[in-house]
C-alpha cells in the first residue's frame, strides 16, 4: 500500500511555503510576533544593571508578492540578544530584524517591569517600587527611530474641590505617560524623576506615619489638574535639549466620579527647528 504526498524524510530538502508567491496583490503593514516573553537586561543609573522579563512584540512590513514571513526568525533574533538592552543595542536588533526578514519596515516593542529603590521622604525607610517601561523602535528605508515611554504613578489633588472645601480635598491616583525620542543618553530614572518632581507628591512602596503625613500635606500643598500636570511636564521637556520629541499624557482617576480626567500634549522639537531653518 502506498500513501500519497508523504513527508520528507530528515535531511532532505522541505518546501519554503512563507517565501512563496502570492497573487492576491496586497501589501501586509505589520505582520510578526506578539507578546513574547524573554529574560533582559536592561542599564539602571544605581546599580549598573538590573535583570527583568520584558514582553516583546516585533513586526515588519509584509510586500504584497510574498505570501508570508517566516515567524521563527523573530525569535533567532531575540534569542541571539542575550546582552544588556539599551537603545543602542536595540537599533541593533531592530536593523537585524529587517534585514533578516528581508523587509523596508519594522516595529519591536519591548515592555518590562523597571524597579528603583526608594526612600521615604521622612523616615528613609527604603522599599521598591515598580513603573512599566516601553521601548519602542521603528525602522524605514534604513532609518530607525527609538522611543521610551515611562507610566509613572503619582498623586493628584484637585485646585477646585481645595478652594471650596471647608476640610480636606478630594485626590486620586494618577498615572502620568511619558514617551519621548531622545537626542542624546538620558536615564530612564531620569525621565521618572522629572515627571514625579511635577506631581501633587510621589508614590512610595512603603511609608511610616511620619511620611503618611508628609505625603498627605505635600498634595494638599501642591492642588494640580491634569492640564497643570502634563503643561508642567512639557515646560520641564521643553527645557531638556536631549529630548528631541516627546507625548506626554495625564490620566487621573477620580475618586469623586465615576470617569477619568484627561490631558495630553505632544511636541516634535526637532521637526519644529528643521522646518524653521
Amino acid at each position: 500500500m502506498t500513501v500519497a504526498n508523504p513527508k520528507p524524510t530528515i535531511g532532505a530538502e522541505i518546501e519554503d511555503v512563507q517565501s512563496s508567491a502570492d497573487t492576491r496583490r496586497i501589501a501586509i503593514n505589520k505582520v510578526g510576533i506578539k507578546d513574547i516573553r524573554h529574560p533582559v537586561r536592561v542599564k539602571d543609573r544605581t546599580e549598573g544593571e538590573q535583570h527583568t522579563v520584558a514582553t516583546f512584540s516585533m513586526y515588519v512590513f509584509l510586500p504584497h508578492n510574498f505570501k508570508g514571513t517566516h515567524m521563527s526568525r523573530f525569535v533567532q533574533i531575540l534569542n541571539s540578544h542575550e546582552r544588556e538592552i539599551s537603545v543602542e543595542s536595540f537599533k541593533e536588533m531592530l536593523s537585524e530584524m529587517v534585514d533578516r526578514l528581508e523587509s523596508e519596515r519594522g516595529h519591536i516593542e519591548m515592555t518590562f517591569p523597571f524597579f528603583v529603590n526608594k526612600k521615604a521622604p521622612i523616615s528613609g525607610v527604603q522599599s521598591l517600587l515598580d513603573y512599566e517601561v516601553t521601548l519602542i523602535g521603528e525602522i524605514r528605508n534604513g532609518k530607525p527611530e527609538m522611543y521610551i515611554r515611562v507610566i509613572v504613578p503619582t498623586t493628584s489633588l484637585c485646585p477646585c474641590s481645595k478652594s471650596i472645601s471647608d476640610r480636606g480635598a478630594h485626590n486620586q491616583r494618577s498615572h502620568v505617560t511619558l514617551t519621548v525620542r531622545t537626542c542624546d543618553f538620558v536615564w530612564i530614572e531620569e525621565l521618572i524623576d522629572l515627571v514625579e518632581k511635577e506631581a501633587s507628591c510621589e508614590l512610595y512602596g512603603l511609608l511610616k506615619r511620619p511620611d503618611e503625613k508628609y505625603v498627605t500635606e505635600r498634595a494638599y500643598d501642591n492642588p494640580k489638574f491634569v492640564e497643570d500636570t502634563v503643561r508642567d511636564v512639557a515646560a520641564r521637556l521643553n527645557a531638556d535639549d536631549r529630548i528631541c520629541a516627546y507625548t506626554v499624557e495625564a490620566e487621573n482617576f477620580e475618586s469623586i466620579h465615576n470617569h477619568s480626567a484627561y490631558a495630553l500634549i505632544e511636541r516634535d522639537k526637532e521637526a519644529e527647528q528643521k522646518a524653521a531653518e
